[in-house]
């Protein structure tokens, strides 16, 4: 199934700015597009781990920084039956984390510092359970490979407007200009889209499986709560768009259309749920 989904990712990337690509500029378009969008599968499907890595600003975390991390990942690493994973720091006063990679044997969690400051022993082990059942349930490499898609749509709408401003009058006349704006407004709205075929369910089924690895579903609930209020006051995560949806909240704002377009499911409901796990 996961490779399914990682095949229609890749095949709908490369339909998507075929189309857009043949919108924009005609046929040279569509060719450098296809072009564009097979260069972006093989990079995103061999180096997830690190575009994610780099999309949020991550940095190595050693041991010798945060021995109780490493503790806790190398203790539930072994319960899941998975290879110990790189450890990364993304710098932000926000408490939240992310797990991406193409397989276990390249996966990879980040964890905020704001994570670390907040948060208890009992609900660290909850949220870094969550993340390697990501990594077990093999969730990640869908999430990563979205996320650069949503991105490279993003940036494939900002070179369409490019052209529209500076390709002259002669790209910008009747048919050709309304095709040029068509394609400005509807790939960022691909690149929400893309992002919402990311199934909510993976949340909830990542939760379930994070509470058996830990063997404590309430230390993962409780940290949903800790982490929900402070985002309700706090400020947003600076964080590119397109990666949001690999974090266990949403890191972004909750209003508009942050709020509506939203890849997580209720965090009421996931806190719900894993308080009547048995």
């Amino acid at each position: 199934m996961h490779r399914t989904k990682t095949f229609l990712l890749m095949f709908s990337l490369i339909i998507v700015f075929m189309f857009f690509g043949g919108m924009i500029a005609g046929e040279d378009g569509i060719v450098m597009a296809f072009i564009f969008a097979l260069a972006i599968n093989l990079i995103s499907y061999w180096n997830s781990d690190q575009l994610a890595i780099k999309m949020t600003k991550s940095k190595p975390l050693s041991e010798a920084e945060a021995p109780e991390i490493y503790r806790i990942v190398r203790r539930l690493s072994q319960n899941a039956e998975l290879p110990m994973p790189d450890i990364y720091l993304t710098p932000s006063n926000q408490p939240n984390a992310f797990a991406t990679g193409r397989n276990p044997e390249h996966a990879a969690v980040a964890v905020t510092q704001g994570l670390i400051n907040l948060l208890n022993e009992d609900e660290l082990e909850g949220v870094i359970a969550h993340e390697l059942a990501h990594v077990k349930n093999r969730d990640t490499l869908i999430s990563t490979m979205a996320a650069v898609m949503a991105g490279a749509l993003a940036f494939l709408a900002r070179m369409g407007r490019f052209r529209m401003i500076f390709g002259g009058r002669r790209n910008n006349n009747g048919a050709g200009a309304l095709l040029q704006l068509v394609a400005i407004i509807f790939a960022p709205l691909a690149a929400i889209l893309i992002k919402m075929a990311i199934s909510r369910s993976r949340e909830y089924i990542a939760d379930e499986t994070g509470g058996k690895i830990s063997g404590n579903p309430e230390g993962l609930a409780s940290a949903l709560e800790k982490m929900e209020r402070y985002s309700q006051g706090g400020q947003p995560m600076q964080v590119n768009e397109a990666a949001a949806h690999m974090f266990i909240l949403n890191p972004l704002s909750r209003e508009g259309m942050a709020k509506l377009f939203s890849s997580h499911p209720p965090t009421a409901e996931r806190i719900k749920r894993l308080r009547q796990v048995k």
